[in-house]
């Protein structure tokens, strides 16, 4: 056996998306992701795909880079995965630790990286140095079956999709940005910037803008429900987002379910998404909505050292 670790190129991006959803039906990533990654992350990511190949067959692959909207020094990630035939052989040890060096040669200190919520995985990851932290549980929904009738607007409030916004999306960003702030985990999200927000996350190729819905109250932008597809029959609702002031009218759950509704209506049929174990609000929104739990992940921290 001839295991080789090496940089990711365009033409590996199917068998890294296939080694990154084998046993996660509920991961929503394309190929197409995959190769767009490396070319449109801000530069100060140092964003990176490394690949690992097994007598010339790509088999796993690892994305990392450092977190660059928080203002605490030294964060970075690390998440990937191997096709389940070809793991126990020292490919995801190799590619892990090729993210590492690759890691603190530009600066991080902290590494974090998300793990399949089994014995395995998680031992695996205590294995290497790595300790536990917090769940975020993934959730499914049958686009197919009934969905909630889209609650009536209250007084001032529009409904519109991210297209309209094709133009000038920076109001989206304003909400995006506030609502980070208050996104459970060991990280705050405290430093927005617009350009990088243009580049890694409006930019996506699967960011579908005609299902992302907008809620506008008195003509601005207070909340919005982000949809991301692979372009065929899945749905991941990627991030729902309302501005401080405008919370608890309801907004979230409306540009929710108003994002389904057009999501059934496109053709597509699955309907996926994540949240932490303690983000109570928008657990309980999403299984009034039908969402029921289907797989969860924990979250690894390390240290590196020099």
């Amino acid at each position: 056996m001839t295991l080789t670790i090496r940089d990711f190129t365009p033409a590996d991006a199917e068998a890294a998306a296939a080694a990154h959803r084998a046993g996660r039906p509920h991961l929503v990533l394309t190929a197409e992701v995959f190769a767009w990654l490396p070319e449109h992350l801000p530069a100060a990511q140092h964003y990176r795909t490394f690949v690992a190949e097994i007598d010339g067959r790509v088999v796993g692959s690892v994305r990392c880079g450092r977190v660059i909207d928080t203002s605490a020094e030294g964060i970075a990630y690390a998440n990937g995965s191997v096709l389940p035939g070809f793991r126990r052989r020292g490919a995801f040890t190799a590619l892990l630790a090729t993210a590492e060096r690759h890691l603190a040669e530009h600066g991080a200190t902290e590494v974090h990286s998300w793990v399949d919520d089994e014995p395995e995985a998680r031992a695996f990851a205590a294995g290497r140095g790595y300790r536990e932290g917090r769940t975020a549980h993934f959730a499914r929904r049958d686009l197919t079956a009934p969905l909630p009738p889209v609650p009536v607007h209250p007084a001032g409030v529009e409904l519109r999709t991210a297209a309209d916004f094709q133009d000038d999306p920076y109001p989206l960003f304003v909400v995006d940005a506030d609502a980070g702030r208050d996104e459970p985990g060991e990280v705050d999200i405290d430093r927005a910037d617009y350009q990088d927000w243009l580049d890694g996350v409006w930019s996506r190729p699967d960011l579908d803008r005609d299902l992302t819905v907008v809620a506008l109250v008195d003509g601005s932008p207070a909340a919005f429900s982000a949809a991301h597809t692979d372009g065929e029959s899945r749905y991941w609702s990627a991030f729902t987002a309302c501005r401080r002031e405008f919370r608890g009218r309801g907004l979230a759950t409306l540009a929710k379910v108003r994002s389904l509704h057009l999501a059934r209506a496109a053709g597509l049929t699955e309907a996926f998404t994540s949240n932490d174990a303690t983000n109570a609000p928008m657990l309980a929104i999403n299984e009034r909505l039908g969402y029921r739990r289907c797989a969860s992940e924990r979250k690894f921290v390390k240290q590196l050292t020099a």
